[in-house]
């Protein structure tokens, strides 16, 4: 069964137990909790899958006028998410709403996808990655650029 590296010396939230309970029972990888992804403003997140570099932020006060819903919190937010994905981060931010067995489903194949891993962190032969894009090539392209071959397949 997958565990929770860090043990923060508050209780979670809430809405946070809930995901972690959702997301034990339904198998999700290995996550980290309260994880601290900028060393520099020592910003933590409140969850991580570190191998697909995958934050998930459990967002609550929705109807309160708590921290998050007034302009500098929201202003701190933004900056937060902003340099997380600059750094490379994927941030997945998660309502109550979004705190449902089929969600976190979605989101446990989501990371399984993008790291070729079954639910326990071990190499899958089932779940091959990802394919590369395919390639598109012009088949319109004029005769006078060199290198360039038209529909036919002559330059």
């Amino acid at each position: 069964m997958p565990r929770f590296r860090y043990r923060s010396k508050t209780p979670p939230s809430r809405l946070e137990a809930k995901f972690a309970l959702f997301w034990r029972s339904l198998g999700g990888p290995e996550l980290e909790r309260e994880f601290r992804f900028h060393d520099a403003r020592k910003w933590r997140a409140d969850f991580a899958h570190v191998p697909s570099r995958t934050l998930i932020e459990v967002e609550g006060g929705l109807y309160i006028q708590g921290r998050h819903n007034r302009p500098q919190g929201f202003a701190a937010d933004a900056e937060k998410y902003l340099e997380a994905a600059l750094d490379g981060w994927r941030v997945l931010r998660l309502t109550e709403f979004q705190i449902t067995a089929p969600m976190i489903e979605r989101i446990i194949r989501f990371l399984h996808v993008d790291t070729g891993t079954t639910a326990y962190g071990h190499p899958s032969s089932t779940n091959p990655p990802r394919p590369d894009p395919p390639e598109h090539q012009r088949t319109d392209a004029p005769a006078e650029h060199p290198g360039i071959e038209n529909d036919q397949g002559h330059p």
